[in-house]
């Protein structure tokens, strides 16, 4: 189901860990909700962009490490559409 065998289970609590890594490191104050919801979405931007570079992640592991990637990405899109600086 595109979470890279992981689980739905899996990806949400990888997904939030992720997501609240990414908030720790860019310096958000989003909520648990927010943070699954970057750690998800991030993980799936950051495995298509990295597809396109040929590097592919599986497993727990790699799906945090997209995960991380992608939410800061998306973190940082986010800063720059609204115009706010940490």
């Amino acid at each position: 189901m595109g979470f890279d065998g992981v689980g739905i289970i899996g990806a949400i609590i990888i997904g939030g860990i992720a997501g609240w890594l990414a908030g720790k490191v860019m310096n958000t104050s989003t909520g648990v909700l927010m943070n699954i919801i970057l750690g998800i979405v991030g993980a799936i931007v950051a495995s298509i962009l990295l597809g396109i570079l040929g590097v592919s992640f599986g497993g727990w592991i790699g799906y945090l490490i997209a995960g991380f990637i992608g939410a800061c990405i998306l973190i940082a899109i986010g800063r720059a559409v609204s115009g706010r600086r940490a």
